[in-house]
Order: C-alpha cells, then sequence, then structure tokens
C-alpha cells in the first residue's frame, strides 16, 4: 500500500473513532511497537529497538493523560500503578537490552487490551438493547401477520 494512502486512512480512522475505539487503537498501537522492540532487541538491532519501544513509551505515557481521576479515582488509581509497571518495564528493557522485561510489559499490555475488548462487547450489547426498546414500533395486527405467514 502507498505510504501516502495508508497515512490518510489512518488519519481518517483516527478521526472518526469514537473515544472507545481510540482506546483499543492505543492498545493496538503499544502492543505492535513493544512487539517489533522486542523482535529487534533479540536481533540485537538497538537503535531499532529504541525507537519502537520509545514509541510504545509514548503510546504508555498518552494512555495515562486519559486516565480522568475525578470520575473514578480507585479505579484511575490502578491502571495508572499499572501503566507506570509498564512504562518502567519498556524503559529497562531499552537501557538494559533485555527481552524478558518488554514480554512483561506486553503480558500486561495484552491482558488490558482483552479486558477492553470485552467490555466494548458489553457496552455495545448494552447500547442496543437501550436503543431497541427506545424504538416506537406498532403491535403487529391481524393484517400484519398473515402478510408475515403468507411471505414466509
Amino acid at each position: 500500500m502507498n505510504p501516502h494512502a495508508a497515512a490518510n486512512y489512518l488519519r481518517t480512522k483516527v478521526f472518526t473513532a469514537t473515544p472507545e475505539q481510540l482506546q483499543l487503537m492505543l492498545y493496538d498501537g503499544a502492543i505492535r511497537f513493544a512487539e517489533q522492540g522486542k523482535a529487534a532487541l533479540v536481533q540485537k538491532n538497538y537503535e531499532v529497538s529504541y525507537n519502537a519501544l520509545s514509541r510504545a513509551q509514548k503510546i504508555i505515557t498518552e494512555l495515562q493523560c486519559g486516565l480522568k481521576h475525578d470520575l473514578a479515582p480507585e479505579l484511575c488509581g490502578k491502571l495508572a500503578a499499572l501503566y507506570n509497571f509498564v512504562f518502567r518495564k519498556l524503559m529497562e528493557a531499552n537501557i538494559q537490552h533485555q527481552s524478558e522485561a518488554v514480554d512483561e510489559a506486553l503480558s500486561i499490555l495484552r491482558y488490558q487490551r482483552e479486558t477492553w475488548v470485552m467490555l466494548l462487547d458489553q457496552l455495545g450489547k448494552a447500547k442496543a438493547g437501550k436503543a431497541a426498546t427506545t424504538i416506537d414500533m406498532p403491535a403487529p395486527d391481524a393484517q400484519m401477520e398473515a402478510r408475515i405467514r403468507m411471505s414466509a
């Protein structure tokens, strides 16, 4: 794919995404860059690993900045601690060239992503149920049921 077209596609995807989808995209990006960094560490390509792990760290910082401590202080405190741990592990991997530290960060990021996907699924079902109860549909009458039987 043309790099310019890919950049335009990504830009459109980001600008049209819901906040929930953006959060998922951040998890995906952090995982992708951490995996790239780990692969580069294994190959002893430290410049590439530094760049990839640094990008993952920037995404973790973005996740931390997006926490709304005023809305859910206890939950945000726990998430902030997780993000701090992941950030430290990525930094440790970058400085000490340890792929094991990336593995620890990745396990948490993958778990968080999986949890987020399950939450989005539950939110989607709840929104669909709520929308279904607000639709103003007429009750079926005898004529309508007869048409349904004839078409079946």
